[in-house]
């Protein structure tokens, strides 16, 4: 599954996790206004990226939508067989939380 889907119980609605692969981010729109989710991530190799920031808004923060984010970009380094640096400190606890071998074997040590 390559987008999040899950409901937010506060609204009802689903949170879509998009990606722009020119712009090199993973994103979610939220309550359908300006605001958004970011994580953004560089190439840094052919095959590796830096999964380097997180940004949740502060009104936003404290309900598990960057662990949507962290969710779809650690899968997109699975499908994509790349290998991942993880500057973020959020990256790096989601990780740690969620150590599936799938995950663990892609990342740049």
């Amino acid at each position: 599954m390559a987008h999040a889907e899950q409901t937010n119980m506060e609204n009802n609605a689903a949170i879509r996790v998009e990606h722009d692969r020119k712009r090199r981010q993973f994103s979610i729109r939220l309550n359908g206004s300006h605001d958004r989710a970011v994580l953004l991530y560089e190439y840094v190799g052919k095959r590796t990226i830096d999964l380097q920031h997180t940004e949740v808004p502060d009104a936003y923060r404290g309900r598990g939508i960057a662990k949507h984010l962290a969710k779809a970009a650690m899968d997109f380094v699975v499908e994509e067989d790349l290998k991942a640096h993880l500057t973020c400190w959020y990256i790096q606890k989601f990780v740690k939380e969620n150590p599936h071998p799938q995950y663990l074997e892609h990342i740049h040590q």
